[in-house]
């Protein structure tokens, strides 16, 4: 497929011109997986274009459109397999697409006062998160990573804690020598809203750390039964296998006990529910409350509430979007989605009249600029936004 051609039948699409084969062609294009980087790449090439580079779509065809693409067959999973392939959601994300290029530039073209806030949204717009945190050593001496220089960070109970040029932060034995006899110590990696990091544990274990979440781990895992860490926020684990010592990792309400695998904790404070999701291997769920467990297997979700596990099958996807790049909504309510925004974009989210929105399905890159989304959500659910400072409104 061309990207002239996916214009051209979109043009004519639009306007409802489209002959018989054309739109039998039309139809196919979103259906073909071999056409998902060219879809990529001309959603995206969107988001810059001026208004007169599209032609617009009304409100009532915006809503046929979406209608449409939503009913359309998806491919699904294989959670039989231990490995996940990266697709990109291009029917949410074309319904997304669709809606701001056509909704989205019919608005803010055809209302005068409307060119006002779209300017004023895009002066105060704030960037995505990017690789911000902060390491609390065991003596309490706190270090800016994102102002850190790469190499040797600091030393601690014979391991080097280095930062990569990568912006990773990796924890090796010094060569040479034991951490047997070594104390008992602890360190704190943090992001901040509107942060993540990714960090190498000393026994090789790979957490790449999503906004607003905190990690607490032993310095040397030598010498320990069990190789325990604390979380607080979301992370995925790549465990590095070791039958004689387990892996586990306490959350709010939760212990997941794991040998070798890889996974997904979403343990915010804000969030109602714990959800525990596995890709690779086999994890045990225990409640701190209670005295059932639940064993996961992969493409498998452990729901936390109220000291209760329920074991269903995981969208993938979805959970493992922030890692992907993805924020990726299948059926949350506005507010679950805006605490996301809030999280990855660090800003402070005020409701301003009756805003109940619920069932929103759709997907957005998190490298774009929060306006971007803003305008996204605003073309697809109704909604209004207005930004200020690291505030944003929300308004029916």
């Amino acid at each position: 497929m061309k990207n002239e051609r996916a214009v051209f039948l979109y043009e004519k699409y639009i306007k409802d011109d489209l002959s018989a084969e054309e739109q039998l062609e039309w139809d196919n294009l979103g259906l073909d997986l071999d056409n998902d980087q060219v879809f990529q790449e001309w959603i995206d090439s969107f988001w810059d274009c001026k208004n007169e580079d599209v032609p617009g779509m009304n409100a009532a065809h915006v809503s046929n459109v979406e209608e449409y693409i939503l009913a359309q067959p998806q491919p699904e999973l294989n959670y039989e397999k231990p490995f996940v392939k990266k697709l990109w959601p291009r029917i949410a994300v074309a319904a997304s697409f669709l809606a701001v290029i056509g909704t989205g530039l019919y608005f803010y073209t055809s209302k005068p006062a409307n060119k006002i806030d779209r300017t004023l949204v895009q002066a105060n717009d704030i960037d995505p998160a990017s690789n911000k945190a902060y390491l609390t050593l065991a003596n309490g001496k706190r270090i800016a990573l994102t102002d850190a220089s790469n190499g040797n960070i600091a030393s601690q109970s014979n391991v080097q804690i280095t930062k990569t040029a990568d912006g990773q932060l990796v924890y090796t034995i010094a060569e040479n020598r034991s951490n047997v006899n070594a104390p008992l110590e602890y360190n704190t990696i943090e992001t901040p809203n509107g942060g993540k990091y990714d960090i190498t544990l000393p026994d090789g274990t790979a957490v790449s750390i999503n906004a607003a979440s905190t990690l607490k781990f032993p310095v040397s895992f030598a010498s320990l039964k069990e190789r325990r860490v604390q979380l607080q926020g979301e992370a995925y684990f790549q465990v590095a296998h070791n039958k004689q010592v387990p892996f586990r990792v306490s959350s709010p309400g939760q212990t997941v006990e794991v040998l070798g695998t890889h996974f997904n904790i979403n343990a915010y404070a804000n969030e109602v529910v714990v959800k525990t999701t596995l890709l690779e291997g086999s994890v045990k769920i225990l409640p701190d409350h209670a005295k059932n467990f639940k064993i996961l297997k992969p493409g498998e979700q452990g729901t936390l509430q109220d000291d209760v596990v329920e074991v269903v099958k995981a969208d993938t996807e979805q959970a493992l979007g922030w890692k992907n790049g993805d924020f990726i909504f299948n059926g949350e309510d506005l507010k679950a989605v805006m605490r996301q925004v809030a999280r990855w974009y660090d800003v402070e989210v005020e409701y301003k009249g009756e805003v109940n929105i619920s069932g929103i399905v759709s997907a957005f890159p998190r490298n774009k600029k929060l306006s971007q989304l803003l305008k996204a959500l605003e073309a697809s659910q109704g909604v209004h936004f207005k930004i200020e400072g690291r505030r944003v409104l929300v308004m029916p």
